[in-house]
């Protein structure tokens, strides 16, 4: 009972389980980096959050093509019809998305039309175009896919657990992306990833798992840069 036990737990993380044990530090770091334990901590400089607030406004305006080129993929790769939808839906939120960005910049005095990227985002956004390329196999840009999404949901899901003292005024930007709903969206990228990955030739196996650490890579020098740390 103990193996199949193990196996049956083996096949339900699937490769990206496999992938986020073997690379938990950096995952860690992505994801509970000390700009988001600021926020849940009550700790948070606000003149960081607008950085990050400007920042990632000129970021969404880059991910929403390579959504589109993800779709693409999926409508030319993909050996599931529904995998269409679960991207539709990602689609469809980020034009809510960057309306939510442009009334939260105006609450908070940030002038989005003066944001200039800063070298981190303009390295993660050229990351993101190369990408979308139609040489990237769709397993390997699903893959990166899900890491974004799941970067944000899991940081600012730590900022609404119980005992946080995240302060109010951005309760509704961790909401944004911390909620279960959005979860369950990461949930659905994540078995898609996982299916693709579980078919996938060696070489094309190794292109996701160097993308997937990419994607970490970016996310920290992302609140890096939001953070105000080298």
């Amino acid at each position: 009972m103990e193996g199949k036990k193990t196996r049956e737990e083996v096949e339900k993380s699937g490769m990206i389980g496999t992938w986020m044990r073997k690379h938990r530090l950096i995952y860690s770091g992505a994801t509970k980096h000390p700009f988001i334990l600021s926020i849940r901590d009550g700790t948070v400089d606000l003149e960081a959050f607008k950085t990050w607030l400007g920042q990632d406004y000129i970021f969404v305006r880059a991910f929403a093509p390579f959504v589109a080129s993800v779709l693409i993929k999926a409508w030319k790769e993909s050996d599931d019809s529904s995998d269409m939808e679960v991207i539709l839906s990602g689609m469809a939120s980020l034009n809510d998305e960057i309306a939510w960005f442009k009334s939260e910049a105006a609450k908070w005095g940030v002038q989005l039309s003066e944001v200039v990227p800063q070298k981190a985002n303009q390295d993660y956004c050229r990351f993101l175009e190369s990408l979308m390329s139609p040489d990237v196999e769709y397993t390997v840009a699903i893959t990166a896919f899900w890491a974004i999404e799941a970067v944000y949901q899991g940081s600012f899901a730590l900022c609404l657990e119980d005992g946080s003292k995240t302060p109010a005024e951005l309760t509704e930007t961790c909401r944004r992306w911390g909620n279960d709903g959005f979860g369950q969206y990461c949930n659905s990228l994540q078995k898609i990833a996982n299916r693709r990955l579980g078919k996938t030739p060696d070489d094309v196996l190794t292109k996701a798992e160097v993308t997937l650490l990419r994607v970490l890579e970016h996310e920290v020098e992302f609140w890096n840069m939001s953070h105000g740390s080298a």
